[in-house]
């Protein structure tokens, strides 16, 4: 496999033309409203399913802090706190209207924080474990993303990425392909408040790396014993990697 762009989509309207970090957060500040219901329509209800296995691969602790970065409203962090009721979450994301329609959960030691993911507001070696869901691909920069995550993870952190990847089987990535450039449009227009987003959204999916690229890209930001698990028959990927002393 390649860890270059696949180019399924036209050359226009490139997401590396349309990640901006103004851009993004004016776009995920306008789907805001049903972005929950778009993710589990456009995913066939496999989010749920796909967040809870990046919760577990964290194997958080009772007393560890774990940020969870690009974290929207929350699935992600909420999922967190309930697999270990004992540990602190923070949810860090910078489009505020998201971090503001996250629900919060009586009793669960949950924070939300707004953040850019490449500076978040964050002491040097001050969390255990970093997750981010579906957002690292749409990053300005995901490789100063995965040095800024290095930076707050403390020796012995996990960063687990869960995130769109390279399906394995041939037959299946066509029509995965399909997919991509036909469905998600579809879906999107019927259901989110912004069609439009997730048309690009398709596209930064597209030219996103295949699994060995993204554990190479780790390993250069610092992680070791860098290692992924393939969801949905590579639809989706969970990468890990681990901060040493």
């Amino acid at each position: 496999m390649s860890a270059e762009p696949k180019g399924r989509f036209p050359a226009s309207g490139s997401p590396a033309a349309e990640r901006t970090a103004g851009g993004v957060r004016t776009m995920f500040d306008r789907v805001a409203p049903r972005y929950d219901l778009t993710n589990t329509v456009i995913s066939l209800g496999q989010d749920r399913g796909w967040r809870t296995s990046a919760a577990r691969a964290t194997r958080l602790a009772p007393g560890e802090t774990a940020i969870d970065v690009a974290c929207g409203t929350g699935a992600l962090t909420r999922t967190l706190a309930r697999l270990e009721p004992n540990a602190y979450v923070i949810g860090a994301d910078f489009a505020w209207e998201m971090v503001r329609r996250a629900p919060r959960e009586r009793g669960a030691k949950v924070a939300y924080l707004a953040g850019d993911a490449t500076r978040l507001p964050l002491p040097d070696e001050s969390a255990d474990v970093i997750t981010i869901a579906f957002g690292l691909r749409n990053l300005p920069d995901p490789d100063a993303g995965l040095r800024e995550f290095r930076r707050v993870l403390r020796p012995g952190g996990r960063l687990v990425i869960c995130e769109f990847s390279t399906p394995t089987a041939p037959v299946f990535s066509t029509v995965y392909d399909r997919y991509l450039s036909k469905l998600i449009p579809v879906a999107a227009k019927a259901v989110s408040s912004d069609s439009e987003a997730y048309a690009y959204l398709a596209r930064s999916i597209d030219a996103w790396p295949d699994q060995p690229g993204l554990a190479r890209r780790m390993r250069r930001a610092g992680f070791v014993d860098v290692a992924w698990r393939n969801l949905t028959g590579g639809v989706v990927a969970l990468h890990r990697g681990m901060v040493t002393g």
